[in-house]
């Protein structure tokens, strides 16, 4: 059954409730963990997301997925399958407001670094953020009941953001 794509505004409580789900994660994954980043809509200072933390999990190298996402499951996560095609892992925690959304990968996974770098970005750029949030709110009326599309096209802006971060100059992004 296909699910409300809903955004609820800023809540300034979502940094510890990051922290929370942090250290139970390391709790969790003793000793395999080298960072836990908050990512996401809910890691960008005012910015509406969905009632939902994403947390990039980076372990100590590939071979501690398999054990690390186990140990997940087991504690009460649902797989979630290699979402993006580059080795990172997704799990869902749905017992918790906001619910969680861990992705597990190894160092220097690509795709974790391209996520960190487009919500600083987001950070430091308030009107290129609001720019953003205007997006999603336009498409999750447009597609309220289809989660990949919404995903989806949100990719181009995303796409652009991280092209500009990669290139260090604000004044190569305007749409």
């Amino acid at each position: 059954m296909p699910t409300l794509v809903q955004l609820v505004p800023h809540d300034p409580s979502w940094p510890q409730k990051f922290r929370v789900a942090e250290e139970r994660l390391r709790g969790i994954l003793m000793g395999q963990v080298l960072t836990v980043d908050h990512i996401g809509s809910t890691a960008v200072p005012g910015m509406s997301a969905k009632p939902l933390i994403d947390i990039d999990v980076t372990l100590t190298d590939f071979s501690a997925i398999s054990g690390a996402g186990l140990a997940l499951v087991n504690a009460g996560f649902e797989a979630r399958g290699n979402r993006y095609d580059d080795d990172m892992w997704a799990f869902l925690w749905k017992s918790s407001l906001p619910a969680l959304r861990v992705y597990l990968c190894a160092p220097e996974n690509q795709t974790h670094r391209l996520r960190l770098l487009f919500r600083d970005f987001l950070r430091q750029h308030s009107d290129t953020a609001a720019e953003y949030t205007r997006l999603k709110h336009r498409l999750a009326l447009e597609f309220p009941y289809d989660g990949d599309r919404y995903t989806t096209e949100k990719s181009d802006f995303v796409r652009r953001v991280i092209e500009t971060a990669i290139a260090g100059d604000v004044s190569l992004y305007r749409n």
